[in-house]
């Protein structure tokens, strides 16, 4: 419009020719600075391609060419609020641009925003990141499901079938003949059934959750699943059936959530009940984006054992954990945590111990849909007084291991081959045993 006033106004052909071979300068000047931002990416100077870019964005904001250069500089140099908005204005200027909405999504997996993530396509949630490492952002990050992408709530589940090999599933001694933990006295000798026994097994997995959207900040959550397991090769003694369940309610502000719930538990041994739960768990969640997260808690709960009420406790543990998502999909964790079993029984401190423990672990995104995943847990337990049948103060220090390759073939299922191993180095020698496992598991999300 400005060039037809000039026209209109007596500036003559000759400005008007001069406008028309001025614009491919400017425009070639545009591209420079593109090219140059770019340039800088790639060398890993993100910071300067950020300033560079941000110079220019109120005069060029609009224009899908810089907008997508702001938007990958922005990104690469951790300004994920600045990504987020010059990715979506690439998308409402190009609404079928794939790219744009692909990296639209990452940009608001980063700051956390997953409202506005549900609300894309599926496509480009599903390759906006790995889709395995949204399993395992779920899995390590989130106790329960943000709220649905118009904020309402939201209730998902999922089924597993476990089919594996159990080399210690009564965590026997591999030995009959242990050593006496009294100095001067004769070793022991074990009954047979009392050692290790291995098995093959089938087990099987289903838990739902959700969460019940009240207001912008109160919801109410819960969860339950089930767990039946079955052994072979003559160790149906073994058998088990575990049940939980947890309810309560979220209060959230900002990047803060405070949950605090009841758990219940039951655990049954070839049918019959050996344990229950009942407790309390409060948790309170930070995070810092959408790819670093802080998670603390406290549980109270009693344990009870209906054919052996003198081994009731109650039991205390508190502890915090960090995750951490990496840009390509990758997931580290690190945490502590300690507390104490308290008999409820007089006189039988030997049956109470002191904890103290730390984990780690992760997974490795080798492609979109494959992730090479480990964890270990480290446990000191301390008890409180002498055995009174071995005479000695029992300690333990157990070591969990597990390591796996996790295989998502399209979105809502998985498969993972596993092992799992566990070594627990006790003072009293029939508390010290070791065990190995190696599953194949199929997992269906619904």
């Amino acid at each position: 419009m400005g060039v037809f006033r000039l026209a209109r106004c007596g500036a003559g052909p000759l400005a008007l020719s001069s406008l028309l071979w001025l614009a491919p300068v400017v425009a070639a000047q545009a591209d420079a600075l593109i090219d140059q931002a770019s340039a800088l990416v790639q060398r890993g100077s993100t910071r300067e391609a950020f300033d560079l870019l941000d110079a220019q964005e109120a005069a060029r904001a609009g224009d899908p060419a810089f907008d997508a250069a702001m938007g990958s500089a922005a990104h690469a140099a951790g300004q994920y609020s600045r990504a987020v908005m010059a990715w979506e204005r690439v998308v409402a200027a190009q609404p079928d641009n794939m790219a744009a909405q692909v990296a639209l999504a990452r940009a608001l997996y980063a700051v956390g925003d997953q409202r506005g993530v549900l609300a894309l396509s599926d496509l480009a949630r599903a390759q906006g990141i790995p889709v395995d490492a949204a399993l395992s952002i779920d899995q390590f990050l989130v106790s329960y499901d943000r709220a649905a992408s118009d904020g309402g709530s939201s209730l998902k589940g999922y089924a597993e079938l476990a089919l594996g090999h159990d080399s210690n599933v009564n965590a026997g001694p591999a030995s009959m003949l242990l050593p006496s933990p009294v100095p001067g006295t004769p070793a022991w000798t074990l009954a047979p059934s009392a050692l290790a026994r291995s098995t093959d097994f089938l087990a099987a997995l289903v838990a739902v959750r959700g969460r019940y959207v009240m207001d912008a900040r109160w919801s109410l959550v819960g969860a339950a699943a089930g767990t039946p397991r079955r052994n072979e090769g003559g160790a149906g003694a073994f058998d088990s059936d575990q049940f939980d369940a947890s309810a309560g309610v979220s209060w959230r502000s900002e990047r803060h959530e405070l949950i605090v719930q009841g758990q219940g538990a039951y655990y049954a041994l070839d049918g019959t009940r050996l344990r229950s739960i009942g407790g309390v768990l409060g948790e309170w969640i930070y995070r810092l984006d959408g790819f670093r997260q802080w998670g603390s808690f406290v549980q109270s709960a009693r344990l009870h054992y209906p054919t052996q009420p003198l081994r009731d406790v109650q039991r205390t543990v508190l502890g915090t954990t960090y995750a951490h998502v990496f840009r390509e999909g990758s997931v580290a964790y690190a945490g502590v945590h300690g507390g104490r079993e308290e008999p409820d029984a007089a006189g039988v401190d030997y049956l109470g111990h002191r904890l103290v423990g730390v984990r780690a672990g992760g997974q490795l995104a080798l492609a979109r849909n494959w992730a090479l995943f480990a964890n270990l847990d480290w446990e000191r337990r301390r008890y409180g007084a002498a055995d009174p049948f071995f005479a000695v103060v029992r300690r333990d220090r157990q070591v969990n291991a597990s390591l796996g390759v996790s295989w998502v073939p399209t979105t809502a299922w998985r498969i993972t081959p596993q092992w799992t191993g566990t070594h627990n180095d006790s003072t009293l020698p029939v508390s010290e045993y070791r065990r190995r496992i190696w599953s194949v598991t199929v997992r269906r999300e619904f």
